[in-house]
């Protein structure tokens, strides 16, 4: 095997559920790694805290006038990734591959990697399709990574089709399903419904994800309107430019009638294992394809039933009707009478949410994402 150095980019440091994968990845392979990221925040200190040596280049706030629905690039953002290149280029020469974890320390990273000399390898993380993404910044996408990209790590078949849907090519493409630590799910403790204002004899859904108006919380919270002995705990914060108004939107309805009193929205946490064993459910109600969907295999492992969007990866990761109800993205009846089923027949509900916590612990294991990473970079360095 090759010991060749890795330097991984990415241009958040918040935790996200893009560099939560990470950080298990990079914990794995400290040993002949370091990781540059374009800012300070929470993913840092967890990577510090673990001894995986970090970097912060700096340029996070000219990258936020570049947006997913970016059709021109404006001049501040072409500076913005000539001058990051520029800098990344000169920490990836002490490195034999580097490894870009988003779309814009892809762009970055790819840019870099030409001054360097460095093949470049990109996990893409998001669906790359109309619904995400402007035109103009699929093509550049899809352009930089035919060009320049040694290899395309994507989180799941349904990340992979639309990659070479939009022009990719699929000889470029390896697919490697995120893993999770089962332990913390499975020994968590419930925190006490007192703490968090929640009637300790209440039916509760759960909702774990950023606050972002795709995660279909509008759609949730429709859904509870219909539904008045149900209580809901949304765990998530604003993590992106933009998604502070969301939560806003969110806070102002939770607090008017009929959700007043029955929606609790506790912002992002560190607890999120025992936030789950204190749900009754766990409701993913994203309105578009989900890349991969981590808070499906958390659920299960946390053994919650589970309420799931079908769309994207998830359908990869559960089957319809033996390990969760998955509903049509949008669809508020669909998404009401689902948790009314559970919730009247808690029977069929322990069922599930067993055959989905076994097939989850066995299919998507945290050592069997970082084998294959491990396998997509040493192909890359031989």
């Amino acid at each position: 095997m090759s010991e060749g150095r890795i330097l991984f980019v990415d241009h958040a440091a918040v935790l996200g559920g893009a560099e939560l994968s990470l950080l298990d990845i990079a914990i794995a392979l400290r040993e002949r790694s370091n990781v540059v990221l374009f800012e300070h925040g929470p993913f840092e200190e967890r990577l510090r805290a673990n001894g995986v040596a970090v970097r912060i280049l700096g340029g996070s706030g000219a990258l936020r006038s570049i947006k997913k629905s970016s059709t021109i690039p404006s001049a501040r953002s072409v500076l913005a990734v000539s001058n990051l290149a520029r800098d990344l280029a000169r920490t990836a020469r002490e490195h034999e591959v580097l490894y870009a974890n988003s779309p814009k320390s892809f762009l970055v990273s790819a840019a870099a990697a030409v001054i360097a000399r460095r093949p470049v390898i990109w996990h893409l993380r998001d669906i790359i399709d109309p619904t995400h993404f402007s035109a103009a910044n699929i093509r550049l996408m899809v352009l930089a990574a035919n060009t320049r990209a040694a290899r395309v790590i994507a989180n799941s078949r349904a990340t992979a089709d639309a990659f070479v849907a939009a022009g990719g090519k699929p000889q470029l493409v390896t697919v490697v399903y995120n893993g999770i630590d089962p332990r913390p799910f499975e020994e968590a403790t419930p925190v006490s419904r007192a703490t968090l204002g929640i009637d300790e004899d209440a039916f509760v859904v759960g909702s774990f994800s950023r606050l972002h108006p795709w995660k279909g919380l509008r759609v949730l919270f429709d859904a509870l309107e219909e539904l008045p002995n149900v209580q809901a705990l949304i765990v998530g914060g604003a993590l992106f430019s933009g998604e502070a108004e969301f939560e806003m939107e969110l806070r102002s309805r939770a607090n008017t009638d009929p959700l007043r009193g029955r929606v609790h929205l506790v912002g992002a946490r560190d607890d999120v294992p025992a936030l789950m064993a204190t749900c009754d459910v766990i409701v993913h109600a994203a309105i578009a394809p989900e890349p991969f969907g981590r808070v499906i295999v958390e659920a299960l492992l946390a053994r919650r039933p589970l309420i799931a969007a079908n769309a994207g990866g998830v359908r990869e990761i559960v089957e319809n009707g033996t390990m969760a109800i998955l509903t049509p993205p949008g669809d508020v009846a669909a998404l009401r009478d689902a948790i009314e089923l559970l919730s009247s027949h808690p029977g069929r509900a322990a069922l599930m949410m067993e055959a989905g916590a076994r097939h989850v612990r066995a299919s998507f294991s945290r050592d069997a994402m970082i084998a294959g990473v491990t396998r997509v970079i040493e192909d890359v360095l031989a």
